[in-house]
């Protein structure tokens, strides 16, 4: 029952990470947002589940695991509420995203207190299985999360946020009747410092990467921001090695080789992993004028690659360690990327499927294999620190990714429309101009929509759709090489990683554990 109720609550967690992306050219249209402004509402939830996640699993392990999913799961639901009742006009961008927000921190709440729970209820024998069946879930539910939002945005895309509603309610009465025991350390100290460096650091350098969408990479607060982010995220990793107990995120499993290529590796595949949900389904309902429930069978095509693929990864892990998983999972994710991003602009669903599908197996080989093999790596630690610092990194990540790609869209859409209208003889300044209005607006012209207005920007949309859903399928190629790309550089760091097997046998204090090599076909098991 315990199990059941983290799962009913986690599951929002992580389908709330790819939900709202097939319901974008939506809510875009009916509360008249910028594409930039959609970008933050699908962020702002990615950066405070970040930014705060370490800090739910201190709170968790102060307060008591129970407590503090209770309050997580009380502080989602209330802000999915607060999202699907967001008012039109001038308040619903500063509303939406604030909310999402909230439920970021709902979520860094609410799952590593659902984690500890589970490894808290579960015996040692059957926790592998318990944890196993966990994070799979998750997985799942990231990847499934547009296809539940393609069927709900048909009826309505606030439907998105009220579906929180029934499984927080289910997940509540569940974790009330589990015998769940208290946990509580409260004499242990609280890590402020640590807590507001990492979360400013992080919030201002993804600030700095999507603004420079709005601002210019020539403005000063663009590298500002940046610039004040790295600075504080680098003070965070000094004050966090330099604290002898307690720190908020454990960075002495850095130290290990392995560890670190597993992080490296997860960082720049979660570049891709998340964002490709947001922009495959804009793109499909821009460029293709697909409906929500299309653009969702469309990613249909990710999630069975992602899933064959998972199954295969495991099999190599549990035979032959995870470096060649991961090996092969960066390189396929690479080709796949690359071979998606040439047909984009083919508008052609059926041309691409076969490379949507590759590029899922390629994430789904390597996900499982580096995340796992990076908690085995650190030996003595708890589970719940590991955990912390392999969901931040991937978290944070996905994060920089969805700012940088819609940065390389916006831009790339902006120079693309000014240069369609220059050819048909618009002078150069107007027709940039106009090209970044229309930017900015052309995530809402999803499913055959068009503008309505009588601006000359809403006629010039009109007249040219045509080739504005081109040179938007151009920009989207210019995101997809990106995310090759990305996973180009897993690859190259991948092969940094020590390969074999790690021993499981706990010791005394965080240590960590070289490699071993399989005894037999199979290999001993973590």
């Amino acid at each position: 029952m315990a199990l059941a109720a983290m799962l009913f609550a986690v599951s929002m967690t992580f389908v709330d990470q790819t939900i709202v992306a097939v319901a974008a050219p939506d809510i875009v249209h009916d509360l008249g947002l910028s594409a930039t402004a959609m970008q933050w509402v699908f962020n702002a939830y990615l950066l405070t589940l970040a930014a705060f996640f370490a800090l739910g699993g201190r709170l968790s392990e102060i307060l008591g695991h129970r407590r503090v999913m209770l309050i997580g799961t009380l502080v989602f639901v209330i802000s999915s509420i607060l999202c699907a009742v967001v008012p039109t006009g001038d308040v619903a961008q500063g509303w939406l995203i604030a909310f999402r927000a909230t439920q970021g921190v709902g979520a860094a709440l609410m799952f590593p207190a659902a984690l500890a729970v589970v490894v808290a209820v579960f015996p040692v024998n059957r926790r592998g299985q318990a944890l196993g069946l966990f994070f799979w879930v998750a997985g799942a539910l990231t990847v499934l999360g547009p296809l539940l939002g393609g069927w709900l945005t048909a009826w309505s895309w606030r439907a998105i946020f009220w579906i929180n509603v029934p499984v927080a309610a289910i997940a509540l009465v569940l974790a009330a009747k589990a015998r769940i025991p208290d946990t509580a350390r409260r004499h242990e100290p609280f890590d402020l410092p640590g807590a507001v460096l990492v979360a400013a650091g992080m919030g201002l350098s993804v600030l700095g990467l999507q603004q420079s969408a709005t601002w210019g990479w020539g403005s000063a607060a663009t590298w500002l921001c940046l610039v004040i982010g790295v600075l504080l995220l680098v003070a965070f990793c000094r004050y966090e090695l330099s604290r002898r107990s307690h720190p908020l995120l454990d960075l002495r499993a850095f130290r290990d080789r392995g560890f670190a290529v597993d992080a490296a590796v997860l960082f720049f595949a979660m570049t891709a992993f998340v964002p490709v949900f947001f922009f495959a389904s804009v793109y499909g309902q821009v460029s293709l004028s697909a409906s929500p429930q299309q653009a969702g069978l469309y990613l249909l095509y990710f999630f069975v690659g992602f899933a064959i693929a998972s199954y295969w990864g495991d099999r190599i892990q549990d035979r032959y360690g995870a470096r060649p998983a991961i090996l092969l999972g960066t390189a396929l994710g690479t080709l796949g990327f690359a071979l998606w991003a040439s047909k984009v602009t083919q508008l052609s669903m059926h041309d691409q499927w076969p490379y949507v599908a590759l590029s899922g197996a390629g994430i789904g080989l390597l996900l499982s294999p580096a995340s796992t093999d990076a908690v085995h790596r650190v030996i003595g630690a708890p589970y719940g620190e590991v955990t912390a610092l392999t969901q931040t990194v991937r978290t944070f990540s996905a994060c920089v990714g969805v700012a940088l790609f819609g940065t390389v869209l916006m831009h790339t859409t902006t120079n693309r429309v000014a240069g369609t209208l220059q050819s048909l003889g618009a002078p150069s300044g107007p027709a940039h101009n106009v090209g970044h209005t229309i930017a900015e607006t052309v995530t809402g012209n999803g499913d055959t929509r068009v503008p309505t207005g009588s601006d000359p920007v809403s006629q010039i949309t009109r007249e040219l759709i045509g080739e504005i859903r081109l040179d938007f399928a151009e920009a989207n190629r210019a995101v997809f090489y990106g995310m090759a790309i990305a996973l180009a550089i897993a690859f190259v760091c991948a092969l940094f990683h020590p390969g074999g097997r790690v021993g499981s046998v706990p010791r005394e204090g965080l240590t960590v554990t070289g490699p071993s090599r399989p005894t037999g076909p199979a290999g001993p098991r973590p």
